[in-house]
């Protein structure tokens, strides 16, 4: 098995019993939280945080509850964005989504709960004697500025705002470097404070974080196009780096972005060969 299978199932195992028991009144919330949490996502953010911490020399042990408090938040945003005032999804990862399943008001309990719990994964983190406790709130610190205003919310909002106006270029990097790269980055970050690390090493983290945000979403904005003829967003009215470039020159901008990906885990060594494979991996797939 492979460093990356074993986190994989690490990840799954913490996330089976992340959550407590509660009582019969409010079991079914429990149910609703895992119905979610368990819809097939690749665990892509855990997974960074547990291989950033190993990268560094750290114990994967101790990054655990922040990789799963990254997935909780991750989770949560994806409940929130398929509700009927926002994205309006019916399905999500081939399930019907949690609003079409549980109702409208239960999903948005469902992602309110996921959200405040992950901060309970980090504080608790630090009171089993996992982390200390300035490792637990740098941590906290980093999931909360990059999941909200100044990271996850902050994109999403641009995305409301320009959805029947087209965007400028710099309006879609800053949108998408919050939306997407930002929770990536708190992934990252929160891995290597898991392994005792200082800013100036988590700043390479930072970059590849970012790098590797845009360049994910110019292969979205490729993927969709090939398969469509185009993006779910043009359709929308939304401007894309397929609508603004065209094939070519995005698939020419995503390959520059993965390169700066890839340039900045240089600072880690053979030890990040495997954050190598994965980021390869998420921007070679296919239709």
């Amino acid at each position: 098995m492979s460093n990356i299978d074993l986190y994989i199932e690490k990840i799954e195992e913490r996330i089976s019993r992340a959550l407590p028991e509660l009582s019969p009144e409010t079991d079914a919330l429990r149910e609703m939280l895992m119905y979610s949490l368990e819809s097939g996502g690749k665990r892509i953010r855990p997974l960074l945080c547990l291989e950033f911490c190993a990268a560094a020399g750290g114990n994967i042990e101790k990054a655990l509850d922040f990789a799963c408090a990254v997935e909780f938040v991750h989770t949560y945003s994806l409940v929130h964005d398929d509700l009927p005032c926002m994205d309006n999804d019916d399905f999500r990862r081939g399930k019907p989504s949690s609003h079409k399943k549980f109702g409208e008001a239960n999903a948005l309990l469902c992602g309110d709960a996921l959200l405040t719990h992950a901060f309970f994964l980090i504080s608790n983190s630090a009171l089993e004697g996992t982390v200390s406790a300035e490792q637990a709130v740098r941590a906290s610190k980093e999931l909360s500025l990059l999941s909200g205003m100044k990271g996850m919310i902050g994109g999403q909002y641009i995305d409301l705002k320009y959805e029947n106006t087209p965007a400028t270029l710099p309006v879609l990097m800053e949108m998408d470097t919050l939306k997407t790269a930002a929770l990536i980055e708190s992934a990252c970050a929160m891995g290597l404070i898991a392994a005792g690390a200082d800013e100036c090493e988590i700043s390479y983290a930072r970059d590849f974080a970012r790098e590797l945000g845009i360049a994910f979403q110019i292969k979205d904005d490729l993927l969709e196009a090939e398969e469509d003829g185009e993006s779910s967003d043009e359709k929308n009215g939304k401007v894309t780096y397929v609508s603004l470039f065209g094939m070519q020159k995005a698939g020419e901008l995503a390959s520059i972005h993965t390169a700066n990906a890839l340039s900045a885990l240089d600072h880690f060594g053979s030890a990040a060969d495997e954050l190598r494979a994965i980021a390869k991996s998420l921007l070679s797939r296919k239709n």
